[in-house]
């Protein structure tokens, strides 16, 4: 079996920004491994992917302890892939993973309690077989457990080396905030905020952006691509083996609406004009916000890592682009 070896000059190319007003850099794009790296998922191509992910300059790799399917095995199939090749650039990876979503039955497997966190964050470790992990999340708030029981523990958790930093993903901007003041105050900075956010999800804007631009916080888009509407996928209807398709992924078929994919054919439209794909073009549009420290995309192949990579090539826009954009995306249905 052939030793992977990374490609020599993976950094020439990537652009890394500073997490907020934190010294730790992060590719602006990013993998996540929500999806495509489960046990019901081909080893292979999983590996492809992030070997390639990394040759490209990618080095932060995004976990949750529920992501798969089943719940647990993406987390075990990156500790495969540290074996079969990643683990002697261990300290050139940035590993993050979360807990907060139901993980195991019972009261103890779900929310953001002490118990549960800990217990979340040994069997992270576990499963990928890492002493620790870069960042940890609580990955949504739990209105049962006291905001001072959750941010004790994510505090705990790097002060006994388990994770290196952490952050916070689904809070609103009021509750951001106050996590964000206690987690500083406990000596245990917030480095990140992981929210959904693409040019069919502007929630955000609504207060997050410049919560966190006035607390040197960064955010990390999720579902940049709008899991694939924001590509020329789903532009003449839905291909069969794409996530829509799955039964086991988040895309329903229902989410493809007439509005959505003409709105996407006019932005497909202009990307082309402006020499990009779709899914450039919409990563670009993120990354012109200098809040916006990263996105994480997924990948179901090697080649998706380099289409979503030339968003790199063309990061400006004109103000009639923007004006254009804003004009698609606010069109209501039927016009």
């Amino acid at each position: 079996m052939e030793i992977y070896k990374a490609e020599e000059r993976r950094y020439d190319e990537m652009t890394y920004r500073r997490c907020g007003a934190s010294g730790l850099r992060v590719p602006v794009i990013s993998i996540g491994l929500w999806h495509n790296f489960g046990h019901a998922d081909s080893r292979a191509r999983f590996s492809e992917i992030a070997f390639r992910a990394f040759d490209r300059g990618i080095t932060h790799f995004d976990l949750a302890n529920n992501y798969g399917p089943p719940p647990g095995s993406a987390e075990e199939n990156f500790g495969k892939l540290l074996r079969g090749g990643l683990k002697p650039y261990r300290d050139q990876l940035l590993v993050s993973t979360k807990a907060g979503y139901p993980m195991w039955p019972g009261p103890y497997g779900n929310g953001g309690s002490r118990k549960y966190l800990m217990a979340s964050i040994h069997q992270s470790l576990r499963r990928t077989g890492l002493e620790y992990v870069d960042i940890f999340y609580s990955h949504r708030p739990d209105p049962d457990t006291p905001l001072e029981e959750t941010v004790a523990a994510l505090s705990d958790i790097v002060r006994q080396g388990k994770a290196l930093h952490v952050a916070i993903s689904n809070y609103p901007p009021p509750l951001a905030r106050q996590a964000i003041a206690m987690l500083r105050d406990a000596g245990t900075p917030c480095l990140v905020h992981q929210a959904k956010y693409s040019m069919f999800e502007r929630a955000p804007e609504c207060g997050l952006l410049q919560t966190l631009a006035d607390e040197g916080v960064g955010l990390i888009a999720f579902s940049p691509l709008a899991q694939g509407l924001l590509t020329d996928r789903y532009l003449d209807g839905i291909p069969a083996g794409s996530r829509a398709a799955r039964p086991e992924g988040f895309l329903q078929p229902g989410q493809v609406t007439p509005e959505r994919v003409e709105k996407a054919r006019r932005l497909n439209a202009l990307a082309s004009a402006r020499g990009q794909s779709l899914a450039a073009m919409a990563l670009a549009w993120l990354l012109r916000n200098p809040v916006v420290t990263s996105v994480l995309i997924g990948a179901s192949s090697p080649e998706q890592i380099d289409e979503n990579l030339k968003a790199l090539q063309h990061l400006d826009f004109s103000q009639a682009e923007l004006d254009a954009i804003e004009e698609i995306l606010a069109t209501p249905a039927g016009e």
